[in-house]
């Protein structure tokens, strides 16, 4: 009987740890996420941070994400979120993720809002409160407000941590050799000039 107790009391006290795996963010992460945290509370289960964001900036834009090293309870639950705040003319530009799917999911204002497949089809929708939109995993995406007043928006992505290459920043904001540059985009030498110098890329 004792040694019945005795086995019923380990499963009982360990019987969560296949449950879940909140992120013990001083561990090493890999590519199936980070470690395990051996202690874990309530809070590792909450996000608070999602508040509206600073738009004042070139983009009028802020994104607020509660990806796996915002939001430690999503590790290894293969989803994510993040808040999407659009100032009127605010803009995200042309984009990828190529660590996971988006579903915009509208919650004020309008915003005009696209993707560009592999065979260059363009799938385009203006889409208000109540409207959801599908951004497949790697296709490059956009969106912009199209009202006269504020959007917000709420992603949903299919990992803890989609990643993203912003389109602009990866062929303006880097070192590569603008001559390169030049040939391999088909622009000239003082427009891969004026936008590596706005995009804070080598010339």
């Amino acid at each position: 009987m004792f040694r019945i107790l005795l086995l019923l009391s380990l499963f009982i006290s360990t019987s969560h740890a296949s449950d879940f795996c909140v992120a013990d963010l001083k561990g090493v992460k890999n590519p199936a996420g980070y470690p395990c945290k051996s202690h874990v509370t309530v809070d590792d289960f909450v996000f608070s941070g999602f508040r509206a964001g600073n738009t004042s900036n070139a983009f009028k834009a802020a994104l607020t994400p509660a990806f796996v090293d915002e939001f430690p309870g999503v590790n290894g639950l293969g989803f994510s979120a993040a808040r999407l705040d659009l100032d009127v003319g605010g803009i995200i530009p042309m984009h990828s993720h190529p660590g996971g799917s988006e579903l915009l999911i509208m919650v004020s204002g309008q915003i005009t809002a696209g993707f560009i497949a592999t065979d260059n089809s363009v799938f385009l929708k203006t889409i208000s409160k109540g409207d959801l939109m599908i951004f497949p995993e790697g296709l490059l995406h956009f969106q912009l407000n199209a009202g006269n007043t504020k959007a917000t928006a709420i992603f949903a992505y299919s990992s803890t941590n989609p990643g993203a290459q912003l389109l602009d920043l990866a062929l303006f904001g880097n070192n590569l050799d603008s001559t390169l540059v030049q040939k391999s985009t088909l622009l000239d030498a003082a427009q891969v000039k004026k936008l590596k110098g706005a995009f804070g890329g080598s010339y």
